[in-house]
Parts: structure tokens; sequence; C-alpha cells
């Protein structure tokens, strides 16, 4: 039995050869018809530290404009050290852009008071949604609640709860939260979050599709049905992202070491890695059904606005 498929001078066994020839396939990840409405999306940025940061945030929130997400949500620094830039950001995207803002808010180093006050402030402006976080302290120090404050994530979405008619994001994590005794204990908080008013979960990163898919089968199975929306990072830079997943307790696996290997200093192959890893990570999350995505751009758009693409989301054509 021979084949064109066979180069000359190589020889398969005839069983071997015929299971290639003429065993099952796998099929093509099943395309999205143009009758079907495109998934949501939301993007994440962190505020600006410096004035040239500044002009980078804004390029990439004017890039990723158009797509016009369903929100965009803007961070706090560990320790809550970024609040004011946060706050200036939120407010000059109501202000400048026809994005719906999402503002970080955490427990970390505020009173009960001040957080309310603070969620005032965001009402009068015009923010209806809030990321309600416990945060994360700052680097070398273990958390400790604000003793006239909320001591975790649950506490401050019920204190939200009672300021305002917000719409409340909390944090899931597929892995686990690092802090978290168990598995199990991590996902009773997340009910907890969700319970107390909470009507989505986003999660942490991740790069494998099953650790999410798995998540959601054990979300189901404790009684939990809001929406987790999977959170995704595009690698732009793997030392960088190896350095956060330490930080966060998510997993990269050995593979995408491999796919990113010597390409220090090759930026475009880099690049082209990055979009054909998180093409791939989203396209079937799609296929599984999942038709809601959270970026985190990492304030650099490309990446992000050539997965949406592929998603089949197209820039509307004025915006502000």
């Amino acid at each position: 039995m021979t084949s064109s498929l066979i180069r000359p001078g190589l020889t398969a066994s005839q069983g071997t050869l015929e299971r290639w020839l003429t065993g099952p396939r796998i099929g093509p990840l099943p395309s999205r018809s143009s009758r079907e409405p495109p998934p949501l999306l939301s993007f994440e940025f962190f505020p600006p530290r410096s004035e040239a940061l500044e002009g980078q945030l804004w390029a990439c929130i004017r890039r990723l404009e158009p797509l016009a997400p369903r929100f965009v949500s803007v961070t706090y620094g560990a320790g809550g050290t970024t609040q004011e830039r946060t706050h200036a950001t939120v407010l000059r995207i109501v202000r400048e852009t026809s994005l719906v803002p999402a503002a970080h808010l955490t427990c970390i180093g505020a009173s009960r008071a001040e957080i309310i006050a603070i969620a005032r402030q965001y009402w009068a402006a015009g923010v209806r949604h809030i990321v309600a976080l416990r945060g994360d302290p700052p680097p070398g120090t273990r958390y400790v609640p604000h003793p006239e404050g909320c001591a975790y994530a649950a506490d401050l979405v019920a204190l939200l709860r009672g300021v305002a008619d917000f719409e409340i994001s909390v944090a899931a994590y597929p892995e686990t939260h690092p802090e978290a005794p168990s598995p199990g204990a991590d996902l009773d908080n997340l009910k907890r979050k969700l319970d107390a008013g909470a009507s989505r979960a986003i999660t942490q990163y991740f790069f494998d599709t099953a650790v999410y898919l798995r998540f959601l089968d054990r979300c189901l199975t404790a009684g939990i049905t809001a929406p987790i929306v999977p959170g995704i990072m595009p690698v732009s830079n793997y030392a960088q992202a190896v350095r956060f997943s330490g930080l966060c307790g998510a997993s990269v696996p050995a593979w995408l070491g491999e796919l990113f290997e010597d390409t220090e200093n090759d930026p475009e192959t880099r690049r082209m890695v990055a979009a054909v890893v998180a093409a791939e990570q989203v396209r079937l999350l799609q296929a599984n059904g999942v038709d809601e995505f959270h970026f985190y751009t990492l304030n650099r758009p490309d990446l992000t606005y050539a997965i949406a693409h592929i998603l089949g989301v197209r820039p509307i054509s004025k915006v502000g």
C-alpha cells in the first residue's frame, strides 16, 4: 500500500498507514453564523503611573472603544495605591468616551464610611458598575482587614448593595485563590459573594481551557448559577506572565513555555505566537458555548483587538 502522503524513502506498516488514512478526524471548530450576535466582551485597563503611560492607556482605550464592549474596568494597585488615579481614569472615561466604566473597589485600607463615600461619588458621576474585591496587600505583607472596614469581598458587596443599585462583579479563581485553605473553601467564598448581591464573577486568567470548564462544573455542582465570565490574558511578554502567575496562583503549562522559547529577542515571532495561543483558547471556549469574555489588556490593545475580530466582533462606525 502506497500513498503520496509518504515521502520517498520512508515506509510505514500497513496497519499504521491505514489508521492514519482512514481513522477519525478532528473536525474544524464550528464557525459562527453571521446571523448570530457576536459574544459579549469587556476589557480591563490599569491606571497610569506616569505621563508616558497615560498616553499608552488612552491610545489603548481609543483603539478598543469602537468594539463597543459591554463595559471596561479600571484596576486598583496593591494596597489601594492607585485609588486616585483609578478614580480620575474612570471619570475621564465617563466624560470623554462612549464606554461604560466599571470601577474597581477594594476593602484594603479603607473604613466602611470611606467606601460608602467613594461609592456615592461614583454613583453621582454616572458610574453604575463596581468590581468588588478584597484587594491585595502591599508586596511582602499579609492582608489585615481595616478595623472599621469590610473584611472580605462578600462584606463589600453587601455594603455596596445598601448604597445604590450598582451592578456588581466579583472575582473567581478556577485554580483556587493562593490564600484559600482549600478549593472547596474558595468556592464557598465565591458563593457568599454572589449570594450577597453580585451579579456575575470574572475569573482570574488561565491558559488551559479545561481548567475553566472543570471549574464551571464545580460551580454548578455547588449551586452557583450566576455567569462566570472567563478572564483572558493575551501573553505579550512570557517572562512577565510567569511572574504574574506566580503571584496569583495561575499555572503556566510547559507547552506555553516551549512555544515562547527563543523569542526573547524576536518580538515579531513573539506577537505571532501570542496571537495563535489566545485565538485558539477563545475559539475553544466559544466552541464549548462560552459567549462572554473579559480581556486583561495590560493597556496593550492590538492582541485583544485581533482576537475580538476572530470572535466575530466588528467595530461600530461611530463612537463618542
